[in-house]
């Protein structure tokens, strides 16, 4: 039995024509896509890197200054969760999208020029903004070009682009400060902003020139008629309203799509905190004993987002393969949360001793596999609300980002200041805390989820036979 799901998983029936349309949107979606979130973590990833390579002596940083500037970032990228996603209803995503990009490559390329850290913190406010068009609104993209069977693979290698982004930075921030610290008479960090910068520029053209949209308003010269019949026809049809009504509103808060997603993803988005606020590279900046170089700073923290690519592609492939079944990540997530937060907890009871530090590097790399739940819980929602308005699952995949990141606004500095270097241990019990109830959660929401679909599918089966009734009753 095994054996036939696994043939059945890898040799789809298609339809005549379907097989050429998917490698096509395949090339041209993702390879935008993933370019773009690349460049958008190595921008997030460049912060601290920077802050590890000389800028926190260069500008003279003290206390939470760094979390305060990931704070602003993450205010501005609230605040531009809904308005991006709604602007997509409105502006074809190959405009809003490099649009986008060039305004926060451009203003990474200025943080190059900033004499102290206030001034970045109002740069990154405006990057939180422009970059809130990146994430969600991909996954609103990949949630209406591809069939529920398709999505969770592509959800994973779009959300791997941004894990590789984050390693990949570090190995360029050690590049870049070899090589061009102090050329021209600037410092390897102002040399990595401005590198980053300039790298959105040929990713946006091609976006302007090649991204397809969506399939109902597709106009790409690569896609013939037939495609884009055969695209529209892939997805199920929905009756489109405008988002901006007082209908559309109460549709969205009295749904239970709105809190059960974005409140999935409030809890989720905080099992991240280990590895999205760079734990490890301020473990080792704050070494009880060890005194590690700016290579090593910049380099050992890469194998955390290499650990989670790995658990994303994993995890991605097999919620497909289970047919849907996302919420299986949930726990798995929980209960690396919750080991990874116990081995800290003890390691720090001894914290000069080398086994102390081994103990909680691992743990620090074990953490970056709960990055699997990106890709997968965004995938649950686009899954989930395949028969909903295009706009309104739009609000719901943008409310899940603000929701969370709402929180992480306070959250990150309340239990991973860098003052609270190396061992976090508010951050430890916080995250036990996060893990048991996202477990709780979790098995909410997919009781949930599965009691409508049975729902639904009753309601399609009672259609099918009134339809069926009244034709023999003419007949």
């Amino acid at each position: 039995m095994v054996h036939q799901k696994v043939r059945d998983y890898f040799h789809t029936d298609y339809k005549p024509g379907e097989r050429t349309l998917i490698r096509k949107i395949d090339f041209f979606i993702l390879t935008f896509c993933c370019l773009s979130y690349f460049i958008n973590y190595l921008d997030r990833s460049n912060l601290n890197n920077a802050y590890l390579s000389g800028m926190k002596e260069d500008l003279g940083f003290v206390g939470n200054q760094l979390n305060v500037i990931n704070t602003c970032f993450t205010v501005g990228y609230v605040l531009g969760q809904v308005p991006s996603n709604l602007s997509l209803y409105y502006v074809k995503p190959r405009i809003w999208f490099p649009l986008m990009m060039l305004c926060w490559g451009g203003l990474t390329m200025v943080t190059a020029s900033v004499h102290k850290p206030q001034s970045i913190m109002a740069i990154r406010f405006f990057q939180g903004i422009f970059e809130a068009s990146t994430f969600v609104g991909t996954h609103y993209i990949l949630g209406a070009w591809y069939t529920e069977r398709e999505l969770g693979k592509r959800s994973g290698i779009f959300t791997s682009s941004g894990l590789a982004g984050s390693m990949i930075g570090g190995f360029i921030q050690t590049g870049i400060h070899s090589s061009l610290n102090g050329r021209g008479g600037l410092a390897g960090w102002r040399w990595l902003f401005i590198i980053d910068g300039l790298l959105t520029i040929p990713v946006a053209l091609y976006g302007f020139f090649f991204f397809p949209d969506t399939p109902s308003n597709t106009t790409a010269f690569y896609l013939t008629d037939d495609e884009k019949s055969l695209a529209i026809a892939r997805v199920p049809v929905v009756e489109e309203h405008s988002p901006i009504t007082l209908r559309f509103l109460k549709k969205v808060l009295l749904s239970w799509y709105w809190w059960g997603f974005v409140m999935l993803w409030v809890i989720a988005g905080e099992t991240e905190s280990f590895s999205s606020n760079g734990l490890l590279g301020l473990y080792l900046k704050s070494h009880p004993t060890t005194k590690y170089t700016v290579s090593q700073l910049n380099n050992y923290p890469t194998g955390v987002p290499a650990v989670g690519i790995v658990s994303t592609l994993f995890w991605a492939t097999l919620t497909d393969f289970l047919n849907g079944k996302r919420y299986l990540v949930g726990y798995f997530i929980g209960i690396v949360g919750i080991s990874t937060s116990i081995m800290i907890l003890v390691a720090s009871h001894n914290p000069t001793s080398s086994h102390s530090t081994t103990v909680t590097m691992v743990a620090l790399y074990i953490s970056g596999s709960v990055y699997a739940c990106q890709a997968t819980f965004f995938a649950w929602c686009n899954d989930s609300m395949r028969y909903e308005e295009h706009a309104f699952r739009a609000v719901v995949l943008a409310g899940m980002n603000l929701g969370n990141n709402a929180i992480n606004a306070w959250w990150s500095i309340i239990f991973y200041g860098a003052s609270y270097a190396p061992w976090f241990i508010r951050g430890m019990w916080a995250m036990i805390a996060c893990c048991i109830a996202l477990v709780i959660w979790t098995a909410l929401l997919a009781y949930t989820d599965r009691r409508d679909r049975k729902k639904r599918e009753l309601d399609e089966i009672t259609g099918r036979l009134s339809i069926t009734i009244e034709s023999k009753e003419k007949e």
